[in-house]
């Protein structure tokens, strides 16, 4: 497993093409709810009221988890919208959640590396997940995905806050939360985990309190601007 550590990032991703776009995964057809988003909204943040219009219940930490991610990619093109949901998963997320919505997951094809890092991510998280269910088993994707861009893990999840991460973590993996013991920044904690288990060194300091890097691993998380 080999992988770089961004300053606020998980991996270090190669450009690629994908003959899939936003486009091709558009709400099909638009219905009325998809009129009128919020004036001077991001297109990341429309795709998020969008979904949470049709939402079951738009004030769920998962629901609101799971349009952020899905917002975040549609917004940047990004195919699929969810990594490796197929779409049957895909669509039984959208009926559980967002009823009357009409999306495809799309496929941006088989990069061996984002496959190795995402899967990696992906099986720690459904080992520590709180039981075996479907839910969280969607759950378990949608961080891996979201964990593959550059922001900090909540940004890139399109929550709110970082408070509401810790909690959906605190909650729905409770194990894996438990060992976060310094409140590192969670990109930063699941690249440790994944190093630790492939056991390859990864801190210049054998105590976080005297590393020079303390503040990347540690640091208050900017709100985005």
């Amino acid at each position: 497993m080999e992988m770089q550590a961004r300053a606020t990032g998980f991996v270090s991703l190669p450009a690629r093409a994908s003959s899939t776009t936003a486009a091709d995964t558009a709400f099909e057809p638009a219905p009325d709810w998809a009129a009128a988003p919020s004036v001077g909204a991001s297109p990341s943040a429309q795709g998020e009221q969008t979904l949470l219009r049709v939402a079951r219940d738009p004030t769920d930490p998962l629901t609101l988890a799971f349009a952020g991610v899905i917002g975040r990619a549609l917004a940047a093109g990004q195919c699929p919208l969810i990594r490796g949901l197929s779409e049957s998963d895909f669509r039984r997320l959208l009926n559980t959640y967002f009823p009357a919505t009409e999306l495809t997951n799309g496929d941006s094809g088989r990069d061996p590396a984002v496959l190795d890092e995402l899967q990696d991510l992906l099986d720690l998280l459904l080992e520590f997940r709180r039981e075996p269910s479907e839910t969280l088993a969607w759950l378990s994707h949608a961080i891996a995905s979201a964990a593959m861009r550059d922001n900090h893990l909540w940004q890139d999840m399109g929550l709110p806050n970082r408070p509401l991460l810790t909690r959906l973590m605190t909650e729905n993996f409770p194990e894996l939360a438990k060992r976060n013991v310094g409140d590192m920044k969670w990109k930063k904690f699941f690249y440790r985990q994944l190093c630790e288990r492939a056991a390859v060194p990864i801190c210049k300091s054998p105590n976080c309190a005297d590393c020079v890097d303390y503040q990347v691993c540690f640091g208050h998380e900017q709100e985005p601007t």
